[in-house]
């Protein structure tokens, strides 16, 4: 485990309740600032997997028992 000196971690407060909490635009603003340092990596287009490829799935006995013992969505 790492110490890292009081001094040298920033402290941050809480805004006081007094201020409004902050709106939509400026969050929107804030990531618009944001954006220009996140790179986005090149998608490649994969192929579709074909069909004849696919021999089904293989689940481990204890998977298969605890899935059967869940409820199923919405229940």
């Amino acid at each position: 485990m790492t110490v890292v000196p009081k001094d040298v971690v920033p402290q941050y407060r809480a805004a006081p309740s007094s201020e409004a909490p902050e709106s939509m635009e400026t969050l929107r603003g804030d990531c618009a600032r944001m954006a220009p340092h996140w790179v986005a990596p090149a998608t490649t287009a994969t192929a579709p997997v074909p069909p004849s490829l696919i021999h089904g799935v293989t689940v481990p006995p204890g998977s298969a028992r605890l899935l059967s013992e869940m409820s199923e969505y919405g229940d």
